[in-house]
């Protein structure tokens, strides 16, 4: 976790850590709710991060979930050791 945004010493997720899961977490399970990102979600990571920030956050979450159904699709599991 960033200690520039505040982590915490012993290396649990601050706020805005939470806040970019919490976004992760709905923008990843749309099909989950009828609302999929609410505005509390978006506001809470707002609050942590500028604008280019939270489109960087949400481009590699895009990323992520893109090569996970792919992956998914072509039963291909994704590495477990990092590459």
């Amino acid at each position: 976790m960033s200690p520039q945004r505040g982590g915490t010493p012993d290396n649990q997720p601050g706020e805005h850590d939470r806040a970019a899961l919490a976004l992760a977490e709905y923008a990843t399970r749309l099909a989950d709710r009828p609302d999929p990102v609410p505005d509390e979600i978006w506001d809470e990571a707002a609050k942590h991060f500028a604008e280019k920030e939270l489109a960087a956050i949400v481009l590699w979450i895009a990323t992520t979930n893109f090569f996970n159904l792919i992956n998914a699709a072509t039963k291909q599991p994704a590495p477990q050791n990092g590459g």
